[in-house]
């Protein structure tokens, strides 16, 4: 397949043992794919072993059932030193209709590590499309506001001083 080592596509059938009592695809079972696909799209963009920072914006759109063919199109969206985003966007095909959904999106922080779990340095990401830019200027939004958040929060813990 001819596509650049900052995309992924990865495509599974949704099979009966991923249901949950409504007959619908555990949320549980998306968001372990969910991680595979960044897991493999951040790993190969930065030639290591990754491990997973954060899961931002989750956004379960649409229910996924039974026997639908679900695509995981992974995009590395920014890179830092040693982190990486990864955007998500899942969609589900009813095989026999070809009806397409999009379903779910979310972003995955995701870190570059050695064989003893250092962080590593990442290729930086350089966009070359409009959409790329676009994607990769709203990452970086996204950094800036989970830094702000945290130090917030961090500062709310911290006794009156």
């Amino acid at each position: 397949m001819d596509m650049p080592a900052h995309q992924l596509n990865m495509t599974v059938l949704m099979t009966p043992d991923m249901a949950n009592f409504a007959g619908n695809v555990h949320g549980g079972t998306i968001l372990k794919l969910l991680d595979q696909a960044a897991y493999a799209c951040a790993s190969r963009y930065a030639a290591s072993y990754v491990v997973t920072l954060s899961v931002d914006q989750v956004m379960f759109l649409q229910p996924i059932h039974v026997g639908e063919l679900v695509s995981f199109l992974a995009s590395i969206n920014f890179t830092g030193t040693s982190s990486m985003e990864v955007g998500i966007k899942v969609i589900a095909e009813n095989i026999r209709t070809q009806v397409v959904r999009h379903v779910n999106s979310c972003f995955f922080t995701m870190v570059a590590v050695d064989d003893e779990r250092r962080s590593l340095a990442v290729p930086p990401l350089r966009p070359s499309t409009p959409e790329e830019q676009r994607r990769f200027e709203a990452a970086g939004l996204r950094k800036k506001l989970r830094h702000e958040l945290a130090s917030r929060f961090e500062a709310a813990r911290r006794p009156n001083e």
